[in-house]
């Protein structure tokens, strides 16, 4: 006997009753959803849990508008087909019925027949809010209460996510940031993972979380990436309410929280999205348009207006119910061409003969809009691997209305650079400094992210060259040259206590690392280089701008170094980063101020304390009036090794 056999074993077919009559659905809610922009179909749709005069039961709505026949199906009938049918609401395409007596926790499928090939399949609930333990596939019944805190955190919102905000973010994977290893290695659960998180963020010095995805992906080797559950954390860590206490838990202490949201494609599973009806519903029917050779999965079609409203009203959801601050929208590159990854004859053109999907640009546009509109303090943010124009300029604009877009190409080519031996390294220096070119044409994250420490790639402590000394300090120095560069910042987990395995979704980090000097000496490093960078608004605050950088020299590629400027407003003091990529202290090194009388020696990755050389100027300087990179005053410098140094002149009020 199976488990959902066994918890039907009891329950009788004919126990629960249909009604057909009841709506939650008015004709305005059916006139948005098939217009496309009904967003707050969770609402609606899915299974709901209501009282009418003095029965409580379940409402269920589901979207088929080529079936012959919908009923529901779960523990409560013994699984059975036929007993429990919905009805056609009018012409909209959605079945639906109310069955008293059914509670939170009943566990259901549709089993869906089609009015046009015979195609009959049990499909589980497109609008769910909770599912069953993976590898069981079937729909929850749930409520979505909570009693939510965090209120200083709502209030604060919109400061905490501005444009001149400090934002620095850890991205993680839930399953593999942190196991119990005397459990055999069990997952933490939502509410496990929120006090330790917490802390290790504060101690950390991060601003934000951004979790790889948290809805429910039936194959967990695919990090989320391949999600079927558009409404429902995953049930590998717990229930809803065990999520909510995460977020709330992380706002409560300042943290905020971004999810990783994936509208670009899904997965195939039979128990899915796609073929939901029999019919081609939420994919397109043409696989050169509907089907993703990259990821084996389907692709969504933006062009139909009910899917347009199934996939914003999932990142209203999350807005809605679950209070995260935004988005990381994954694949946007994969969404704006229709030759993405596809060669010639493999692909469709649109109506004027080009490569750009018109009804995906559309649709993202629309996204941000109605984010925006719906709650003005969230963010989403690009992964948007080519030079698109506007990812992140507003809509009226012609942009696309992202708030950010990641900088990948800033990623690919520091990374190239630094995996360079160093005796290399002035002949590729235009890989440091390239991105300046560009740096302001849209509003940039600067990603070290998981895509750069799996499959081969190696973690980031392994792609440095040269002895373990060498490598921790060029990994330092990396780490220190992200945060001197305008644009804020995001670094995968575990670079941060220097992995040397490349990361994997089936195992915790190596913690135990940090009983090492070195390891040890690295995390403090990325500790103090976040509170500096929150501390000093000439970091942050003009990250956009270019008045918020310049370059004091970038041109000395012989030497391998590079010299640059961080402003903030005119009551900020500046910050000037000197970065030496060789192992080769540089004395009597001269750099050009702005500014005289005395700088301080913030920062130095060589200093003792992270696992580096101690050298350097000693704390603290006087500027010369010799006149050096076109400014009056100048600095007489000990460059130490592989290193990044910060000063800020002392402040002479």
């Amino acid at each position: 006997m199976t488990p959902n056999e066994e918890r039907s074993a009891a329950v009788g077919p004919g126990e629960f009753k249909v009604d057909t009559s009841f709506s939650l659905l008015t004709a305005e809610d059916l006139y948005l959803f098939n217009e496309g922009s009904h967003f707050r179909l969770y609402d609606k749709l899915g299974s709901h849990i209501l009282t009418r005069g003095d029965e409580t039961g379940v409402y269920f709505a589901v979207w088929a508008p080529n079936a012959q026949r919908v009923t529901v199906m779960g523990d409560f009938n013994g699984w059975n087909k036929e007993t429990h049918d919905l009805g056609p609401l009018s012409n909209s395409g959605i079945w639906q019925g109310f069955i008293p007596g059914l509670p939170q926790g009943t566990v259901y499928k549709y089993h869906i027949r089609s009015a046009h090939n015979g195609f009959s399949q049990d499909k589980a609930d497109p609008f769910a809010f909770h599912t069953e333990l993976s590898p069981q596939t079937a729909s929850v019944v749930w409520d979505l209460d909570y009693d939510w805190g965090a209120e200083s955190w709502r209030e604060n919102r919109k400061a905490h996510n501005a444009l001149d905000a400090p934002i620095s973010i850890y991205e993680m994977h839930p399953g593999s940031w942190m196991r119990v290893p005397e459990e055999d290695n069990r997952l933490l659960t939502w509410r496990e993972l929120a006090p330790r998180l917490t802390a290790y963020m504060h101690q950390m010095g991060f601003t934000h979380v951004e979790f790889l995805p948290v809805m429910e992906h039936p194959f967990y080797g695919s990090w989320g990436y391949q999600c079927l559950g558009y409404f429902a954390p995953t049930s590998r860590f717990g229930t809803p309410q065990e999520f909510m206490y995460l977020v709330d838990h992380l706002h409560r202490h300042g943290i905020g929280v971004i999810l990783d949201w994936v509208p670009s494609h899904f997965p195939s599973d039979p128990h899915g999205l796609g073929l939901f009806d029999g019919t081609h519903l939420f994919e397109h029917e043409d696989p050169r348009k509907g089907f993703h050779p990259d990821w084996n999965s389907y692709i969504f079609n933006y062009g139909r207006h009910e899917v347009r409203s199934f996939l914003i009203s999932s990142a209203l959801f999350w807005l809605d119910k679950y209070h995260v601050d935004g988005f990381r929208v994954d694949a946007v590159a994969s969404m704006l061409y229709l030759d993405y990854s596809r060669k010639a004859g493999e692909w469709i053109p649109n109506e004027h003969g080009g490569r750009e999907n018109l009804e995906a640009i559309a649709f993202l546009q629309r996204f941000n809009e109605t984010v925006h509109q719906a709650y003005p303090a969230a963010l989403t943010i690009a992964e948007e691997s080519t030079a698109w124009p506007q990812v992140s300029r507003p809509v009226y604009l012609g942009g696309l209305g992202f708030d950010m877009k990641w900088d990948m190409g800033w990623m690919h080519d520091t990374l190239k650079y630094m995996s360079q031996d160093p005796i290399y390294r002035s002949y590729h220096h235009n890989l440091l400094t390239f991105r300046l070119i560009y740096a302001f044409q849209e509003n940039y994250v600067l990603p070290l992210s998981h895509d750069e420490v799996v499959h081969g790639k190696r973690s980031l402590l392994s792609k440095m060259p040269g002895d373990e000394w060498q490598k921790m300090a060029n990994l330092r120095l990396l780490l220190g040259y992200m945060y001197a560069q305008p644009g804020k910042k995001l670094l995968f987990m575990g670079a941060e206590i220097g992995q040397w395995q490349e990361w994997s979704h089936d195992r915790s980090l190596d913690w135990h690392l940090l009983g090492q000097s070195y390891h040890h000496g690295l995390q403090r490093w990325l500790e103090d280089l976040n509170q500096f960078y929150r501390r000093e608004p000439a970091m942050h605050i003009q990250d956009f701008s270019t008045q918020g950088f310049a370059w004091i020299d970038c041109n000395d590629a012989f030497q391998s170094t590079v010299s640059l400027l961080r402003r903030g407003l005119a009551a900020h003091l500046p910050v000037v980063a000197v970065c030496n990529f060789v192992p080769v202290p540089r004395h009597n090194y001269r750099v050009g101020v702005p500014r005289e009388g005395f700088w301080q020696e913030r920062l130095n990755s060589d200093a003792r304390e992270y696992g580096g050389s101690n050298q350097g100027s000693q704390g603290r300087l006087e500027a010369s009036p010799v006149p050096c990179h076109g400014y009056e005053w100048s600095l007489n410098l000990v460059l130490p090794p592989l290193a990044i140094v910060f000063f800020t002149p002392e402040n002479q009020a």
